[in-house]
């Protein structure tokens, strides 16, 4: 297993270099250039993500798509992850994450308006799309189709389920002393009973969840960036400068250059949005729809919210409480956020505690539906039950065992899902500027498409 744990590490390292960097931020700058900064309507985005389309086809709201995404995007990786990155690459670590949020929003958009392009209607009326349909259908390719489905049912049982579940049951042992079996136990029922029902149950708890876990969170994050205020703009600044200049940064800040800065940013903001990662487009497909660039504006949000605000925050949370508090270390990157928490009084610690309770509980819940859609493309209906009830017993599994080689098994899956899904985008493109020209560009937005 030692020896097992070590390759895994490796391939991790191998695959989530400089040349995965370079191709994911390479594609989302592409996107972005040859889309017209798609950015710039992300007002748009939002409305969009909130109203419903009743007469369109589809399984899920547009916002019960989009919350299910964020659901299984807005974890422990925007919390924990931003520390590690600021603890790795220094204060300048929190700008190229920023920057990779925003270009970001033309990869998740481009993903969002393939995965309705190229859905399918089943024999019972639900649709079913993603990555491997843009695959199969766009580009005639079923066996990269097939290796991305393979890449992503793995995956979900990787940091979709076991990693989520371990972080749970770590958490409440170590702040409330509660057994990770009781843990893993309660999760597991919690888990079946929305599970079971499918999409709509999925997106129906999601739908509710992420507003309140996002609104808890980043309401702990105003809260000190309030008792920060005289800390807030000097951070701003140190983030800016030393992004560029490390030498810049002080206060209780390592000494970093600006490559580490850069790669550790880059390689979070890539890993906590999930932009290029084809995961998200999966439940996008399921959304109902008037046409695929409507889609693609909702979905666009997603990574907005994750990176664009949320990671962006927590990035000012930390970086302003290392200045203001001395007594801040990094000889653990992964706590920084729960010391800034810990500054709130009486309620800190239990502010961040439910808020990684509830993040890692709705990744559980959106990548399942990512897993069924791929082992549903894989092997077909029948399979999904079976699918359903080992993602369940996983999670107990995940709660009580040590997962370090889980960990670095997902890495790896998640980046072997990017490489088929980049390809299809790239290869795609042309695609993706017509239906943007028909629908965006030409003011046809409302106009409905039969798919």
């Amino acid at each position: 297993m030692e020896a097992l744990n070590h390759f895994f590490t490796e391939l991790g390292k191998l695959l989530w270099g400089w040349p995965m960097i370079i191709l994911l931020l390479g594609t989302h700058i592409y996107l972005t250039i040859i889309l017209r900064f798609p950015q710039r309507y992300i007002f748009k985005a939002i409305r969009l993500s909130v109203k419903r389309d009743k007469d369109a086809t589809g399984d899920v709201s547009q916002f019960g798509s989009l919350a299910t995404a964020l659901a299984a995007t807005i974890g422990t990786g925007n919390i924990i992850g931003v520390a590690t990155a600021i603890a790795l690459g220094g204060p300048g670590a929190v700008l190229w994450c920023w920057l990779t949020g925003v270009f970001g929003i033309s990869t998740k958009y481009a993903e969002g308006l393939l995965a309705i392009k190229y859905r399918k209607k089943k024999t019972d009326g639900k649709v079913i799309g993603g990555p491997m349909f843009a695959l199969e259908y766009g580009l005639g390719w079923k066996w990269l189709a097939v290796l991305f489905a393979i890449f992503t049912a793995i995956a979900s049982f990787g940091i979709g389920n076991t990693v989520q579940a371990n972080a749970i049951a770590t958490l409440t042992h170590e702040t409330y002393q509660v057994s990770p079996y009781i843990t893993g136990a309660f999760i597991c029922l919690l888990a079946g009973a929305v599970v079971l029902g499918g999409v709509k149950s999925i997106a129906r708890v999601c739908s509710m969840l992420v507003p309140f876990m996002a609104l808890f969170y980043v309401t702990g994050c105003i809260y000190i960036i309030g008792v920060n205020a005289s800390y807030v703009i000097p951070a701003i600044k140190l983030i800016c400068v030393s992004a560029f200049s490390p030498q810049a940064a002080g206060g209780g800040f390592i000494g970093t250059t600006v490559m580490m800065a850069a790669r550790y940013g880059i390689a979070r903001g890539l890993f906590s949005n999930e932009s290029g990662l084809g995961s998200a487009p999966i439940v996008a497909a399921a959304a109902q729809t008037r046409n695929p660039v409507r889609q693609a504006l909702v979905s666009s949000s997603g990574t907005f919210w994750d990176t664009v605000i949320i990671c962006a925050m927590t990035g000012i949370v930390i970086v302003s409480s290392v200045l203001a508090y001395p007594d801040i270390t990094f000889e653990n990157g992964a706590v920084l956020t729960k010391v800034a928490f810990s500054k709130i009084p009486v309620v800190g610690t239990p502010l961040l505690t439910i808020g990684l309770l509830t993040f890692a509980f709705s990744t559980i819940l959106g990548w399942c539906y990512y897993g069924e859609r791929a082992v549903e493309y894989l092997k077909g209906k029948r399979w999904v039950i079976v699918y359903r009830v080992i993602y369940i017993a996983a999670i107990f599994i995940g709660s009580v065992m040590n997962l370090s080689i889980v960990w670095n098994l997902a890495d790896c899956m998640n980046a072997l899902m990017a490489i088929p899904n980049l390809i299809s985008l790239l290869a795609l493109s042309g695609v993706i500027v017509h239906e943007t020209r028909k629908y965006l560009w030409r003011g046809q937005l409302d106009k409905t498409e039969e798919f």
